[in-house]
């Protein structure tokens, strides 16, 4: 979906239709951070297989990683929605190509925060599953080569 609506941004911003742009701008905006959200669940579930390998029952898991996946940029939507809609709109970059108009946050302040921000954190997050499964696999292969060699002997 996230491509779906990039690939139709600027067709649709070219009707200037506010509340279409408006929209257009939140779809994606949402989608990104749903993609993110997503990839970040993808580390946990990483992270349970292979670290916290026994002992791992989670009560419907896949619904509650439906629910975070698609309800934290939910959230992040409708907080910034709330704060004021007219942060998303058409933003033309270039006065001489009227298809250079993009329907996307109009506010650098509110990009940096739901959008870099968002993706930063999430990136550290991944980062620190990545390094502890890292960990995980090596103390794990240093046993078995202990064990190898013990029982060589």
């Amino acid at each position: 979906m996230l491509n779906m609506v990039f690939l139709t941004n600027s067709w649709l911003s070219s009707f200037n239709q506010p509340g279409l742009c408006i929209t257009v701008a939140v779809l994606l905006h949402y989608f990104l951070l749903a993609a993110f959200t997503w990839m970040f669940l993808e580390s946990v579930h990483l992270y349970l297989t292979l670290v916290k390998v026994f002992n791992v029952y989670v009560p419907k898991y896949i619904l509650k990683f439906c629910i975070v996946g698609w309800g934290i940029p939910a959230i992040v939507i409708t907080i910034v929605l709330i704060i004021n809609k007219d942060f998303y709109g058409n933003g033309s970059h270039s006065e001489t190509n009227p298809f250079s108009d993009f329907c996307w946050i109009q506010e650098n302040t509110v990009f940096y925060i739901s959008v870099a921000a968002y993706i930063f954190l999430i990136f550290l997050m991944n980062t620190a599953m990545f390094i502890t499964v890292l960990l995980q696999i090596h103390s794990l292969k240093s046993r078995t080569q202990k064990t190898s060699r013990f029982s060589k002997r």
